[in-house]
């Protein structure tokens, strides 16, 4: 399994919104320099996470960027999704792409099991445990200098 880019770049993004004390939010350039990502990825980015409520413009259109949520509230299954749908392997989600019913499929039961794992794995960390991880990251890289 591999994690795509626009997930990675978002969780990223995030971070750097969460980050950012000022009520009138972090603009979108900023984040881009910050986080060397292109402004038309980032603007996709961005997009995503507004549709999935992540994000918001903290007073319109030109404003900088806000998290809608806690980062206790935000976990990494909203993140994820806001990407991606979790599909292990496509018939779990669409019987009707396989001809095996779940009789006659000896792996189904672990492939659905795999599948809410992974589900629970991702909404048991959110963005404030996340935050104080990397915070402590760079507290050791700066005692260790």
């Amino acid at each position: 399994m591999k994690i795509n880019s626009k997930i990675r770049y978002g969780l990223r993004t995030i971070i750097e919104i969460a980050n950012h004390t000022d009520p009138n939010g972090v603009l979108q350039k900023d984040i881009a320099k910050n986080q060397h990502i292109s402004l038309k990825y980032l603007d996709s980015i961005i997009s995503s996470l507004k549709i999935k409520g992540i994000v918001a413009n903290s007073k319109g259109r030109g404003s900088g960027y806000i998290l809608t949520r806690e980062p206790k509230d935000i976990t990494m299954l909203d993140i994820y999704t806001a990407f991606e749908q979790i599909i292990v392997v496509e018939c779990i989600n669409n019987m009707s792409l396989c001809d095996r019913n779940s009789h006659d499929c000896k792996a189904q039961n672990y492939w659905t099991e795999f599948n809410l794992d992974f589900r629970k794995m991702l909404a048991s960390k959110n963005l404030a445990q996340i935050l104080q991880q990397t915070h402590y990251e760079c507290q050791d890289l700066l005692i260790a200098q």
